[in-house]
């Protein structure tokens, strides 16, 4: 992919950091510092797995990490080796505010949860500018308070959040604007605005920091462990500072007021005697620069002015309404500026801000109004922001570090043992940037979708990487997340492979080495799943809780009531949604290379046998006739029953729907004949294709196959369901189970023992499986996002012939691409503004509708209420999320066709009307060597 002609500047940077043209590595430095490394997986080395008080917020800030970093609105390289983050103190707080605070899973009546006021505005691609805004009160932070009334709060009471402490009502606040501009690839200019939205003046300690990863404490070996670098003042307002790999770089800070801020420096060691009430071997550790501002001890911190962290202390007395700002420059030696401050610092600002503008202007449709550009803009933002450093090779983490005390033995068959192999060391799109600062293997493959839009080199290197040996298991699997790599969620990865690659080139100009690359590596996966998740051979597939968490009556990943077995409706419609990917991937690489036709025709002829077993197996398979639904089903001493709960477990199967085209069969004749024998001498399986006539531009006419699991009259049926607000349909999207669950719960009865879903449109009210997210009828994008793609997808084959009542029972017909954009509008309307300026993601709180300092901030959570849209969840979990931005691009679209129709006349609808039976009479046709 070489940039445009007219490239903009931040497409040239793209270009030169993906060909590393002219030596430029424009990604080196970007929003990587973790916002939450306390609590992890990875940085617990406890006997029982208690990662959340193994090593806990109170003493993150006196402990060494071993395996990453964590900030406030940060920056690092890509290794995690120099780090910069703000500090505050307002004078009344207990400790600094260093790092973002948050409940635990314990601590909170529904799970983790972060407790501050933080938001993402801008990012380019390369990060050469970005701008990020925190809140910080000039009240005491009840740090108490928060856990102390959410822990009396039961999961039927709402979170306790920061906001309704009553810290930020009467605007006694700072807000914190953190500003980032490159200049070149290692010379990084820094702005920090601060203004004080309080009615009087008032003072805050501002501490910009710098800091080495402490990557030589443990006595680890592997990649990454370093010496010991060092940093030291060299003059006022300068630091020098060497790695070993890093170089040496220079830290300016400019007076402020014609007056040098103090400089002050400690170790980022642990604080043994704080932490664990040991003997300590130094004299400055990690707290050093907190205890010496916030308890005026001078001898926490090196009078040597030299260690391994360092801050620049400001006390800044800002007057009510007045906002000011200081300057500091980051750049390593061999890429000095002639000027660190001056006109120049400004004006270089200034114009990496207009580039920023005009790439997302080039990106985001020109035809949408300002609040949906503002809402794109901070999606794009917040997807951006959240790629984080991430570091975990879970060999050396089983076995510990020699320079620490030996893990028990109970470790070595504890959490993650049989993942010894996987190498974790990248830069990698992390769903949440606080709750979730791991990857997940399902979340990162919608994240991609976005990235395709603005870094397609981003998104197919990430897509990948979850590929490559040291992450995918020998056996094929993919690592879902840290807390257990075995668990299993959605086999999405090939759909996402699939979609970037279709996303990031023009027919003919598309990257086949890209798909090549993944496509061989996820037939291992492919693999894996048929030989794990199909328990009897017969296509129909279990998997477990499938990413949906406490969807169901049961924990779907545990062995079930009366030790019964559980034929999924979303397992087996997943690996059918496989299939069809995996079909199409193989047909468009026998374009170049006829050797792929043999591995489509396996793929042809599997994603059949899927399809025909969840539709017939055993009479049925799945489907509930009499409901019209796709159901689990649980077997219990050879008896069957269906789990008759209507939740998105049966609109999955409509999500696997691929279209085979005949100009494209024509081309691949080994292909083609495989598959007239295999429709001819399996003649049963044809009733589940539909082939149909489209006329041509040269007045001949093509034949189209779909490949689905519902055949017209079970979609439509379905379809009944999902677009009844009585059932999935709600105001904001589709909900996760039916909303005829509020009045009348699910129960199901089995060997003696109940079990019950009730409708639950916000947090769960439950522990089970997954108890911190819901799945039990809120609204989630990416399901509605996959359900929205396949509603196109079956318009462009049924075209406009195919219309339904949208919403069910009000008589209004629409053909399933308005109703695709009517989903889309829904999904987007969360964040958008309505005639009382409420956004409903954000609730009721006004501050967002009135306040002219809050009410351009959007915050993208996890998943949303089915009733109201208000926000649940991780309130930064812009990685899915971030898919609004495609809601918003269908918009802009739909905008555009109804323009150009009214400049246009009527045009008469040239598609003929074809009925199911005679649909499904040409397939036999097609299977009979006889193309209609």
């Amino acid at each position: 992919m070489t940039p445009e002609p007219t490239a903009l500047a931040e497409h040239i940077r793209l270009h030169e950091d993906a060909r590393r043209s002219k030596g430029l590595n424009w990604k080196r430095w970007g929003p990587y510092l973790s916002e939450r490394q306390w609590g992890t997986v990875r940085e617990d080395y406890s006997p029982d797995g208690d990662c959340w008080n193994y090593f806990t917020h109170d003493q993150a800030r006196s402990r060494a990490y071993r395996w990453g970093e964590d900030g406030i609105l940060g920056i690092t390289d890509r290794e995690c080796r120099l780090c910069f983050s703000i500090a505050m103190w307002n004078g009344l707080d207990p400790i600094l505010k260093e790092r973002l605070f948050g409940l635990t899973g314990p601590q909170g009546n529904h799970g983790e949860d972060v407790k501050e006021c933080y938001y993402f505005l801008e990012s380019t691609p390369t990060h050469s500018y970005m701008k990020g805004l925190f809140k910080y009160s000039q009240h005491e932070y009840p740090y108490n308070r928060l856990i102390e009334e959410n822990n009396r709060r039961t999961k039927l009471d709402p979170e306790f959040e920061l906001l309704d402490t009553g810290i930020f009502d009467d605007n006694r606040y700072f807000d914190c604007q953190v500003e980032y501009a490159k200049n070149t690839p290692n010379d990084i200019l820094i702005k920090l605005s601060i203004t004080n939205r309080g009615p009087d003046a008032a003072t805050l300690h501002l501490l910009p920091t710098l800091w080495f990863r402490n990557s030589w404490t443990w006595g680890c070996t592997h990649e990454g462990c370093d010496i010991k670098p060092w940093m030291r003042k060299i003059a006022p307002g300068k630091v020098e500072m060497e790695h070993v790999t890093l170089g040496k770089w220079f830290w300016e800070i400019e007076p402020f007021q014609k007056h040098d801020p103090e400089l002050v420096f400690c170790e980022n060691e642990t604080n043994q005697q704080r932490c664990f009430g040991s003997q300590n071997s130094g004299r400055f550790f990690k707290d050093g620069i907190n205890d010496y501002v916030v308890q005026g001890r001078k001898e926490a911190v090196n009078p040597k002015n030299n260690g391994t962290k360092a801050s620049a202390v400001y006390i800044l007395n800002i007057p009510a309404g007045q906002t000011v700002s200081v300057r500091l420059r980051l750049y390593a030696e061999n890429e000095s500026p002639k000027s660190s401050f001056g006109a120049s610092f400004d004006q270089l600002f200034g114009q990496r801000a207009k580039e920023c503008d005009d790439f997302y202007n080039a990106h985001i449709p020109a035809n949408l109004s300002p609040e949906e550009h503002l809402v794109s803009r901070q999606a794009y933002a917040g997807i951006l922001w959240s790629k984080q450093f991430y570091h975990y090779v879970v060999w050396d983490w089983l076995k510990g570090d020699p320079n620490m005390p030996k893990p028990p033995r109970s470790r070595k068959q504890g959490r993650n043992h049989d993942w010894g192999h996987l190498f974790n060391r990248d830069v990698i799109s992390m769903p949440d940037s606080w709750e979730y600062p791991w990857y997940a293997a399902w979340d990162l493959s919608f994240h991609m979708i976005t990235f395709a839009r603005i870094d397609p080199y981003f998104a197919k290197e990430q897509l990948l990487l979850l590929l490559r040996e040291w992450y995918m298991h020998p056996n094929g699997q993919l690592p879902a997340y840290e807390f257990a790599f075995n668990d299993v969620n959605p086999p999405v990865h090939a759909w996402a492979c699939w979609r970037v690659y279709k996303m990031t080139g023009r027919p003919g100009k598309r990257d086949l080495d890209f798909l090549k690359r993944a496509f061989q590596k996820l037939l291992i996966n492919f693999t894996w799943w048929v030989n794990r998740k199909d328990a009897e051979g017969k296509h129909i597939f279990g998997g477990g809780f499938l990413g949906l968490d406490n969807i169901g009556i049961f924990d779907r990943s545990k062995p079930l009531p009366g030790g019964g077995t559980l034929e999924q409706a979303d397992g087996t419609a997943w690996m059918a949604f496989y299939c069809g990917t995996m079909l199409s991937m193989a047909l468009e690489l026998s374009r170049e290379d006829n050797s792929y036709e043999d591995i489509a025709s396996k793929f042809f002829e599997h994603f059949a046998a899927i399809v025909n077993a969840i539709n017939t197996l055993g009479g049925n398979g799945l489907w509930n006739e009499d409901d019209g639904f796709y159901y689990d089903q649980l077997h219990v001493d050879g008896a069957t029953t269906p789990l008759r709960l209507r939740s998105l477990v049966g609109v999955v199967p409509l999500f696997a729907c691929e279209i085979l085209e005949q100009d494209l069969i024509d081309k691949l004749p080994g292909f083609k004949k495989r598959m007239q024998w295999f429709l001819k001498h399996q003649g049963y399986l044809a009733k589940h294709l539909t082939a149909k006539k489209r006329p041509t531009s040269n007045g001949d006419d093509s034949w189209e196959l779909l490949l689905a699991i519902p055949p017209k009259d079970r979609l439509e049926r379905v379809l009944k369901y999902v677009l009844d607000e009585n059932e999935f349909l709600s105001p904001h999207g589709i909900r996760s189970l039916s909303y005829k669950y509020k009045d009348s719960p699910y129960v199901f009865t089995t060997n003696g023992q109940q079990f019950r879903a009730d409708y639950e449109p916000g947090e769960s009210t439950t522990n089970l499986f997954g108890g911190n997210s819901n799945w039990r009828g809120p609204i989630w994008f990416p399901l509605n996002f996959l359900l929205v793609e396949a509603l196109q997808r079956y318009h462009h084959f049924y075209g406009d012939d195919f219309q339904i009542e949208f919403p069910t029972g009000s008589g209004k017909q629409m053909n399933l691409s308005q109703v695709a954009h009517e989903l889309n509008r829904r999904l987007a309307n969360l964040f958008l503004p309505g005639s009382d300026h409420r956004r409903p993601c954000h609730a009721d709180d006004k501050r967002y509708a009135d306040d002219p300092a809050w009410r351009d901030l959007v915050l993208f959570y996890e998943y949303f209420h089915g009733d109201n849209g208000r926000g649940c969840g991780a309130s930064h979990q812009t990685g899915w999320t971030a898919l609004v931005t495609k809601c918003l691009e269908d918009i802009a679209t739909n905008h555009s066709r109804k323009l150009a129709n009214a400049l246009m006349p009527a045009k008469q609808d040239v598609m003929p009307k074809v009925s199911t039976a005679t649909m499904q009479k040409q397939a036999a046709q097609v299977g009979a060597g006889q193309p209609t």
